[in-house]
């Protein structure tokens, strides 16, 4: 048995896109089935449109968050849950004024992975992520899209 307090400070906590996302369950913990992730995405946050070869799901928990899939956007509210078919190309941002919550599983885990190899790590869930010049956001992309390859990702800029 796993057992995940989103708070815990020892948990891996980082910042990714100007989001901050929490590592629940990692495919360490599951054998590499599935990992677990509790996102917060501020005002307008969200990442580039993407496609990966795995499953995505997310659950919202506070607020709303619009999904693009395949061109289609949808908004899903607090109770909601939405499924990311893999090598399906999408987006999802916060399309609200305040800070939103969500769940994210992915099956296969490694996207908890890939994040630990651009984004930087915050002291707890609720840390605000870095103030990042132009030259180390730019980086940070750029390491995204140099390492999205090996866990199965493009990055659709």
């Amino acid at each position: 048995m796993a057992f995940a307090d989103p708070d815990d400070p020892s948990l891996t906590h980082l910042a990714v896109v100007g989001d901050t996302y929490t590592i629940l369950l990692s495919g360490e913990d599951t054998d590499g089935r599935y990992a677990l992730i509790d996102m917060l995405i501020p005002a307008g946050g969200g990442p580039p449109p993407h496609r990966h070869a795995f499953e995505e799901m997310f659950h919202v928990l506070e607020g709303a968050v619009e999904v693009t899939v395949r061109d289609v956007t949808s908004t899903a509210r607090a109770g909601e849950t939405v499924n990311i078919p893999a090598n399906a190309p999408h987006a999802f941002r916060n399309p609200t004024e305040r800070t939103i919550r969500m769940l994210c599983m992915v099956s296969p885990a490694g996207l908890e992975r890939y994040f630990a190899e651009f984004g930087d790590r915050v002291a707890t869930r609720t840390s605000a992520p870095p103030e990042l010049s132009e030259r180390e956001r730019a980086e940070r992309m750029q390491r995204a899209v140099a390492s999205a390859e090996h866990y199965g990702m493009e990055i659709l800029l």
